[in-house]
């Protein structure tokens, strides 16, 4: 199952990402993007991209408050002692994800 993951909100300034941006996780180990993707995204993915894949979200206690089929994290970048940003990214499995503002795969 592939997964979409889309830059759902955005506290600071992020210099990669905007609102609504996406990428795909095609097969569990094909990064299909055709916007940059920064190093933060892919470590906060990398724990959970696996089980996401084959499971619930709800399995992992990151399943969301309104749609238990999304999983919600968010990047490393502590924002408020940098200039960056922290991004929380929804991650669904595709057929489930949204239409996204640039998307790719």
């Amino acid at each position: 199952m592939d997964l979409v993951v889309t830059a759902k909100e955005i506290k600071g300034h992020c210099p990669t990402f905007k609102v609504g941006d996406s990428f795909t996780l095609k097969a569990g180990y094909q990064l299909v993007s055709e916007i940059p993707v920064c190093m933060h995204a892919l470590a906060a993915l990398m724990p959970y991209y696996n089980a996401l894949r084959v499971s619930e979200p709800a399995q992992w206690g990151l399943d969301g408050k309104q749609d238990k089929t999304k999983a919600y994290i968010h990047c490393p970048d502590p924002c408020d002692y940098t200039n960056g940003g922290t991004v929380v990214f929804e991650i669904a499995k595709a057929g489930q994800a949204r239409d996204a503002t640039r998307s790719c795969g």
